[in-house]
């Protein structure tokens, strides 16, 4: 079914071949990919949308090829951005949580590409916060600084860790991605210190947040509580969704586990906002959702807010979860046609060469 967003800015007049483009988001676990096309007012409408196991192909290139050829529309569609965690170096996405390369040269010809883009998949995301309805968001702690102009953080714990930060003026947005899962993890108790140095002992010179707050991490919390208290640890749970499972049904350590990394969750959110001043906190994707039960069980809002003088102006943002899955190919939408529209006026403001 098409699904209609509200538009976050002024429409785009550079052209798209019949309206319509391919946008993906691609993660490391799954793929989505849908045809998109432009409304005249600047709105986005998603004509066709599936998801992809990643694991079920053995390059992007496969799923692509695949989606073009199941759309019935597919005839004279030579535009496409993906949004996709990493960076492109010399025409490569370089990101170690995606199972095969990615070649932007490979992409153009397999596909017969007359335009390839490539966003990060946060700054995508936090295009597309700007798109999403009411119904799109669950409320995770009230806040009343809604109404104030000023940037928002969009941070989702998936493969890794994720972070951007939206900036809205009169001609769109600015979007500022980061690498806030690289950052080094910062222990908040005692319990979250003894992780830390058993993550240590395990070769990382560096700890970063991401080996904490990701689904891998939340194997990583429970493996280490395991050990510290002297637990046998049981293959399956290395799953991060056995863990969560074991943790509803009562099981100590994943209990445990799953408190703890919502205790991190919060305490990090709390530390991203204030460095970007965020006057809302969009939470997208990954694993959050499995987990969000637990927030209200768990320190999370206590811990965000456990900023010191900052408590205040913390108390006042208010924290959603996107329930809407098509955020990623909504914002690498919505960042193609801000581009087209720059790419517009600059064409019609430089001057041109004399003849």
């Amino acid at each position: 079914m098409a699904t209609a967003a509200r538009p976050w800015c002024a429409p785009a007049r550079a052209p798209v071949p019949g309206g319509c483009f391919i946008a993906a988001d691609v993660g490391g676990t799954s793929a989505r990919v849908s045809v998109v096309r432009a409304e005249p007012d600047g709105g986005i409408r998603v004509l066709s949308w599936r998801r992809y196991p990643c694991a079920d192909y053995p390059g992007l290139g496969e799923i692509l090829a695949e989606f073009v050829a199941d759309h019935p529309a597919r005839e004279g569609i030579e535009c496409m951005v993906i949004a996709s965690a990493g960076v492109v170096l010399d025409d490569e996405v370089i990101n170690s949580n995606l199972p095969w390369r990615i070649s932007l040269a490979e992409l153009r010809r397999q596909l017969h590409l007359r335009e390839l883009h490539v966003v990060n998949d946060f700054a995508a995301a936090a295009h597309g916060s700007g798109r999403l309805a009411p119904a799109d968001c669950r409320l995770l702690t009230p806040g009343v600084a809604d109404g104030e102009p000023g940037p928002a953080l969009v941070v989702g714990p998936g493969t890794g860790l994720g972070a951007a930060i939206c900036i809205p003026h009169d001609a769109g947005v600015v979007v500022l991605p980061t690498e806030a899962g690289m950052v080094a993890f910062a222990p908040g108790d005692e319990r979250e210190i003894d992780i830390l140095r058993w993550l240590r002992r395990r070769g990382h010179a560096h700890v970063c947040t991401e080996h904490l707050l990701s689904g891998p991490g939340l194997a990583n919390i429970h493996q280490a509580l395991c050990e510290l208290r002297g637990t046998p640890l049981q293959a399956p749970l290395q799953a991060p969704s056995a863990i969560t499972q074991a943790a509803r049904l009562g099981e100590p350590v994943a209990l445990e586990a799953v408190l703890t990394f919502c205790a991190l969750l919060g305490s990090v959110i709390g530390d991203l906002a204030m460095i970007a001043s965020a006057r809302s906190v969009y939470v997208a994707g990954g694993i959050v959702p499995q987990i969000a039960d637990f927030l209200p069980r768990s320190e999370f809002r206590a811990r965000l807010t456990n900023k010191g003088a900052m408590r205040a102006v913390l108390e006042r943002v208010p924290v959603r979860l996107v329930e809407n899955e098509r955020l990623g190919v909504l914002g690498a939408a919505s960042w193609y046609l801000q581009h087209l529209q720059q790419r517009l006026h600059r064409d019609q403001t430089e001057p041109q060469p004399a003849t």
